[in-house]
């Protein structure tokens, strides 16, 4: 992430145009209960004017009834106002914050594979939920304060200004004062506050290891480990977060400061007039209402100022991700997808991850229909075979086609359609086994589901769960066996129907039981479609149609499994050395 910093207003523009917009008609009913709100302390101060001069100096005991009268009228239109505007400003603020954090998460989906390993899952939680969730804190504050504070400065300056400009301009001459101040302080909190944000999302990736990998971390007694790394983070953001609250705290005291000049400007300049008879008690008393009101308001704008810089710092994270577009995106002029059971070609694919090339110049064919093994070593560039045809990663150079239309020249969508993909890892939601199956597919019928369980075996192990289909089955599937997932992913894979399967180690962590059955399941799920299977285990691709066998990124032998073992090359090595013990 860039640390560019954009000015208040264009990140204001931002938010604006993309989610407060459509909600314009609604902020203008509360904004006009937000002036009725702040109008009253302009009308409260001024009727301090005939309650001193008429009823107290004055004596008129008849104006006592319809002086409190507007006095209480004013405290029960701020009270009512006050409750609508508030009301409609958190129903603004909720929805559009919800609009924020869809937003980003669909758009976080739809970023490469490559952005994804430079940010981990950790840092990307705290973008939607830390930095969404500080907007969250302050949005209805700074919209709510800001509208009414705004409104009830220019009503109590409009009384101040009709009984005296004069004393007007020497009430404020201490603003100029703590302008710079104010510009460094804020300046101070943006830079923290967005500091203290980066801080957030590495305490988040530092739980997301942690928690994922507790068994490493309990077996290896790495427990005091990483609690002293956590802790050691944790110190660093509380030491950002109270410099970040300092700076935020020392805008209302310059505030504090200057009421205190111009009160003292006010009182020597406005009572030496008093005193001789040139303005009345009621001004002054009106006069000090208004401007004692009206340093409050000040004073929560100046609170506001430093809540919307920590605002800032988190707005300008989320439009820096926003502004992310993905590097593979759709061509131009789409081709269509093939149609049947299309064949692959691979000619002379070129791709470096960085520095360190992976592919170098591979080339082979997995005809239609039939099953191509890619085996070899580990760091030869089989899995990064199945990122190429599904353009999770476009290569340098060289040509990847299925059913004789380049793969780069397809929709995403209709690419990727193409495509079922078992593999090592199960993917499973803390969902339903019902869920994880369908997927949100509502036009699966009961009779076609029982089909499906039949066939990848999951029928075998239902009865013991209890709740059958409806049984939850954890975070990420722990509940189930590794057999038991594997045998879900395949039931996807039978759903999707899809013409090419891809099996990525799909039978390697398994007990030789659950092997067994697994591998029926997927047998029956290759017939008919072109199956790319990459393998370790070399026992599992005996009998596929074709051996592809790789070696630091190149094909350096091709044949049955037969074929390869009589050739005495690398296959048969590798052959060797695994059956070695058996």
């Amino acid at each position: 992430m860039s640390g560019r910093t954009e000015n208040s207003g264009h990140l204001f523009s931002w938010l604006w145009r993309n989610y407060l917009w459509k909600h314009r008609w609604l902020l203008l009913v509360a904004l006009a209960f937000m002036s009725i709100e702040g109008a009253m302390f302009g009308l409260l101060s001024y009727m301090m004017k005939p309650m001193f001069d008429n009823v107290f100096v004055g004596g008129n005991s008849d104006a006592i009834w319809w002086v409190g009268l507007v006095i209480f009228g004013s405290f029960l239109a701020r009270a009512v106002a006050s409750v609508i505007q508030k009301v409609l400003m958190s129903q603004i603020a909720q929805i559009t914050v919800g609009d924020i954090r869809n937003d980003l998460v669909s758009h976080l989906i739809s970023l490469d594979g490559t952005f994804h390993q430079a940010y981990g899952p950790g840092y990307l939680m705290q973008r939607v939920e830390g930095d969404v969730g500080s907007i969250a804190k302050v949005w209805k504050i700074i919209i709510t304060g800001a509208g009414r504070d705004v409104i009830a400065l220019f009503s109590l300056f409009g009384v101040a200004l009709a009984i005296d400009w004069r004393w007007t301009l020497v009430a404020l001459i201490g603003a100029p004062l703590m302008l710079l101040p104010s510009m460094f302080a804020q300046r101070y909190v943006r830079r923290h506050a967005r500091k203290a944000r980066d801080i957030s999302a590495g305490l988040s990736t530092r739980l997301n290891e942690i928690f994922h990998g507790i068994v490493p971390v309990k077996l290896n007694r790495l427990e005091e480990y990483q609690a002293g790394r956590y802790a050691k983070l944790t110190r660093k953001r509380i030491r950002t977060e109270v410099r970040s609250s300092l700076g935020s705290a020392s805008i209302p005291a310059l505030i504090d400061i200057m009421a205190g000049i111009g009160f003292i400007g006010v009182l020597f300049y406005g009572g030496r007039e008093i005193i001789a008879g040139e303005k009345t008690v009621g001004d002054f008393m009106a006069f000090f209402t208004a401007i004692a009101l009206a340093f409050e308001p000040l004073r929560r704008l100046g609170a506001v100022s430093g809540t919307w810089q920590i605002a800032a710092a988190s707005i300008e994270r989320l439009k820096e991700l926003m502004d992310m577009v993905p590097a593979l995106r759709d061509p131009a002029d789409p081709k269509p997808a093939p149609q049947g059971v299309p064949g692959i070609v691979l000619d002379d694919v070129q791709l470096s991850y960085g520095d360190a090339p992976v592919l170098r110049g591979t080339s082979f064919t997995a005809e239609a229909g039939k099953t191509t093994a890619l085996v070899g070593a580990s760091g030869a560039g089989k899995s990064t075979i199945f990122n190429v045809l599904t353009r999770l990663v476009d290569p340098a150079s060289g040509r990847v086609e299925i059913g004789g239309t380049e793969v780069s020249d397809m929709k995403l969508a209709e690419l990727r359609g193409l495509f079922s993909v078992v593999s090592q890892e199960a993917l499973l939601f803390d969902e339903s086994l019902r869920e994880n199956i369908l997927l949100g597919r509502g036009d699966i019928s009961e009779a076609r589901l029982q089909e499906v369980l039949e066939a990848a075996h999951v029928a075998d192990f239902l009865p013991r769960l209890e709740g059958g289909l409806d049984a939850q089955v954890g975070p990420r599937g722990s509940s189930l066996s590794g057999g038991q997932r594997q045998r879900v992913a395949i039931a996807r894979a039978i759903l999707r129907d899809t013409p090419i399967l891809l099996l990525d180690e799909a039978t390697s962590a398994l007990d030789v039981q659950s092997e067994a059955v697994v591998q029926k399941a997927l047998d029956a799920l290759a017939k008919g479609r072109t199956t790319l299977v990459i393998a370790h285990r070399l026992s599992t691709v005996r009998h596929a149609d074709k051996i592809v066998v790789m070696d630091q990124g190149q094909v350096v032998e091709e044949g049955t499994h037969d074929e390869l073992l009589a050739r005495g090359g690398t296959f048969a090595r590798l052959h060797a050395l695994q059956f070695s013990e058996t």
